[in-house]
């Protein structure tokens, strides 16, 4: 932990020195909400978010704010070990060209509804029982297995253990959006019918989570979480497949899979309270987790290490410095796609509308992981080789 806030009705513990103007504004909101627990915990990767800082965690009593969890619930990170030690360039650009055939890329879906089977079973009740998730379900058996837009990513990376991975970062498409727009007009709405002194400014709109409207809003979140999973599990498969049709003799170790956006149910300071995380990764004692950096820059894979004063969380990746418009206007495109080239990387970067997802659009993922050693154990360092963005 790097510093501790203590001028707001709770403290805000940070992972960071550096944190902006807006950012920590957006914390302070978080602070002085009536139901937060403890404190509010800030990680090195954080930055501006709706309502609720990107790289934020903050647990709350009997509250959920959909804002808090943000609009691509379950949105995580994937990745699998590969028994190569080597890949050529030459079948790296084949199987990108094989990957762009099967996983359709940026607003793209299927043509054709994915199997059944594929999408997520409730363990308790009907499908017909969440509102938004069954009116959207025909629509998202084509978005099932497609990458989405923005940050998201496939990447093939050589790790220093001597191995090839594979790494994908996506979320739940637009099923996982529409429940969170329609959730947050419903908690705006009956914030203001309750009376509620939280400012509408302050985007925190808050659901009881006694009520039905924050039953089913957890339930419908639950869901899309799920969704997002099977959506990172199908693409991993087709990425698979490609790698197998220009090597043949390769073997995958299971899959390691970890949401960044979320609200869950857990036990903190002997107390079970609603944790969100919003572009932060739980990170329990012993937990496996990713942390991605740029396109241009290493990812890792984690242990964690279940530091209660950070809910048992860490960052979920590098985090930006730069806005989307801000990168594209003031990054120069020859000297972010030659930073690539000269470490031999397959790239996404081709105009000056890539270059919000430039590796200078980013923090230095060095130092958000030096941030956060209390937190987790390094196992992994992941170069990439070769990147698709979305």
């Amino acid at each position: 932990m790097k510093q501790v806030i203590t001028s707001e009705k709770h403290p805000i513990k940070l992972w960071l020195d550096d944190i902006e103007e807006g950012t920590l504004a957006q914390a302070k909101n978080l602070a002085n909400l009536p139901f937060i627990f403890k404190h509010v915990a800030v990680m090195p990767d954080a930055h501006l978010g709706y309502g609720m800082p990107i790289g934020g965690v903050m647990a709350s009593e009997e509250m959920v704010i959909p804002n808090a969890v943000g609009v691509d619930i379950g949105c995580g990170m994937c990745a699998v070990k590969t028994s190569l030690t080597s890949i050529s360039t030459e079948k790296l650009k084949v199987m990108l060209g094989s990957i762009r055939k099967t996983i359709p890329l940026g607003f793209k879906h299927h043509k054709k509804k994915q199997h059944n089977s594929l999408m997520p079973k409730r363990e308790a009740g009907r499908i017909e029982d969440l509102p938004i998730v069954s009116r959207e379900y025909s629509n998202a058996r084509t978005q099932l297995g497609t990458l989405g837009g923005g940050n998201h990513f496939i990447e093939i990376q050589k790790g220093n253990d001597g191995y090839i991975w594979l790494m994908i970062h996506s979320g739940s498409r637009n099923i996982g959006f529409q429940v969170a727009k329609y959730y947050n007009r419903m908690a705006v709405d009956l914030n203001h019918k309750w009376g509620s002194k939280i400012p509408d400014k302050w985007q925190l709109a808050f659901l009881p989570t006694y009520d039905a409207s924050g039953i089913n809003y957890l339930q419908e979140m639950e869901y899309c979480v799920a969704f997002a999973y099977a959506n990172r599990k199908l693409m991993m498969e087709r990425v698979k497949d490609a790698m197998i049709a220009v090597v043949q003799s390769v073997t995958f170790e299971p899959m390691i899979n970890i949401a960044h956006n979320y609200a869950a149910l857990e036990t903190h300071f002997h107390k079970n309270v609603i944790v969100h995380r919003k572009g932060a990764t739980s990170a329990h004692k012993g937990e496996i987790g990713i942390i991605p950096g740029s396109q241009g820059s290493s990812s890792y894979i984690v242990r964690g290490k279940g530091e209660r004063e950070s809910f048992q969380s860490c960052s979920h990746g590098a985090g930006r410095k730069m806005g989307r418009k801000q990168a594209q206007s003031q990054l120069d495109l020859e000297h972010e796609q030659k930073l690539l080239e000269d470490q031999g990387i397959l790239h996404s970067i081709r105009s000056k509308r890539d270059l919000d997802e430039a590796s200078g659009a980013y923090k230095n993922i060095d130092k958000v992981i030096d941030n956060q050693l209390d937190l987790v154990e390094v196992l992994v360092e992941l170069r990439p080789l070769a990147v698709i963005k979305g």
